[in-house]
């Protein structure tokens, strides 16, 4: 099925280090997959490889059933995959609606586009609101959502987003979450990359935990909200031995 991707014993750093060490993880078609893990356990190298923007040293990534593994970062996004960055990176001089114009520069139909500009203004009806507006005067919670709509004017199979709730209000963090739920829901295939594992888990159909590069348990979310060993080291409950 679209939008699956399979990552099969990865290893991939800076220099002469690896900070992956043989990762293994499958994102399924149509379900939101997490991966949840502390500040520098390598969560955004993996996007990171997986858009080949850090070069794999060894195994293989494959989308649809192909080999992806060191592709061009343009191929990569040209077979679906699209990724909405940690800290949002908005354009901040141009206005919200140049933002999401650039979303589909691999898009030459502008009917299309004038398509996915309105689809992601039914999302987001805060951002037709202020289409003409320099997105950097934005608040945080609406750059958000202005990069998520970047990211979905390629029309992808699969959205990489990477700690999305990352210095919003409670407020919008809830809003993001929901936003993330409706898009999967459309039958796109989410990767979410996050540190808030209550309301990730909430969401999520299963999940990945890292730590030092390496995938140390896995499961469904249910699974994972049980488990002792992240009770232990995300909800401060101690772990019976």
């Amino acid at each position: 099925m679209t939008g699956t991707l399979e990552i099969e014993g990865v290893y991939a750093g800076y220099d002469n280090a690896d900070v992956l060490e043989n990762v293994s993880l499958v994102i399924e078609p149509g379900q939101i997959t997490c991966l949840l893990g502390s500040n520098g356990a390598g969560k955004s190298t993996l996007i990171r490889t997986i858009l080949s923007l850090t070069r794999a040293r060894r195994g293989r990534i494959r989308f649809n059933g192909k080999d992806i593994t060191n592709l061009p970062t343009h191929q990569i996004v040209a077979s679906g995959i699209a990724c909405i960055p940690e800290g949002r990176k908005v354009f901040s001089k141009l206005s919200v609606e140049e933002n999401l114009y650039i979303g589909a520069y691999l898009v030459n139909d502008r009917s299309r586009i004038a398509q996915r500009v309105q689809e992601v203004y039914e999302i987001f009806p805060r951002l037709q609101e202020r289409k003409t507006q320099p997105a950097g005067t934005l608040s945080g919670g609406e750059q958000a959502m202005v990069s998520i709509g970047r990211g979905l004017m390629g029309a992808p199979q699969l959205l990489l987003i990477d700690e999305p709730s990352l210095g919003l209000s409670p407020k919008f963090v809830s809003e993001t979450f929901r936003v993330v739920e409706k898009i999967c829901a459309t039958g796109i295939s989410v990767f979410l990359v996050e540190q808030n594992v209550r309301q990730t888990l909430a969401i999520a159909h299963r999940g990945y935990v890292f730590s030092n590069g390496k995938v140390i348990t896995s499961g469904t979310a249910d699974e994972l909200i049980r488990s002792p060993e992240v009770r232990g080291a995300y909800f401060g409950e101690k772990v019976s031995a």
